[in-house]
């Protein structure tokens, strides 16, 4: 009985003075994830001016639970993008995913191969694999059926290629 009834209620907790838990970090937290555009991905340290990595990783989590963020890599989070015409939620991004990461490891990168096709309109075919030239080790990184591949090279292979630093 006492499994239904957490099932079935909602509790709210407040802290000693009165307020809800969702004060302070939390509070700056949710509120720069709110005012962004849905889709925008978001990494863990994107947050480091506000609190601690622990307290960090903490707050997006139970932003994640309450629906709020979409878990996509480990460390990477989306604010999921809402399609009203399909009824339901968009397919994250691979591109905005791999711009996250490389601002994350401050890694230059430019897309490579079919993303570059893809990415330039030349080509309608949305590719699996993602591939960029990096300045950063090679890494994979895998999640539903999209992978992303950076592969190192040097920055004289690609200087006058990569994405515009804003």
């Amino acid at each position: 009985m006492l499994n239904r009834c957490h099932k079935l209620c909602i509790i709210f907790v407040t802290s000693a003075r009165g307020g809800s838990l969702d004060s302070g970090y939390m509070k700056q937290i949710r509120e720069r994830i709110l005012s962004a555009k849905d889709g925008t991905i978001f990494a863990s340290s994107d947050f480091a001016d506000i609190a601690d990595s622990a307290t960090v990783r903490q707050s997006l989590n139970r932003l994640v639970h309450a629906g709020i963020l979409r878990c996509v890599l480990r460390g990477i989070f989306e604010k999921p993008k809402y399609c009203s015409d399909l009824n339901k939620f968009v397919a994250v991004n691979p591109d905005a995913v791999a711009k996250t990461l490389a601002h994350t490891y401050h890694w230059t990168i430019t897309p490579y191969g079919n993303a570059a096709l893809y990415l330039l309109g030349l080509s309608d075919q949305r590719p699996t694999s993602w591939s960029y030239m990096s300045n950063g080790p090679y890494r994979t990184y895998e999640w539903d059926s999209i992978r992303i591949e950076f592969k190192h090279r040097t920055n004289k292979e690609f200087i006058g290629l990569s994405y515009p630093i804003l």
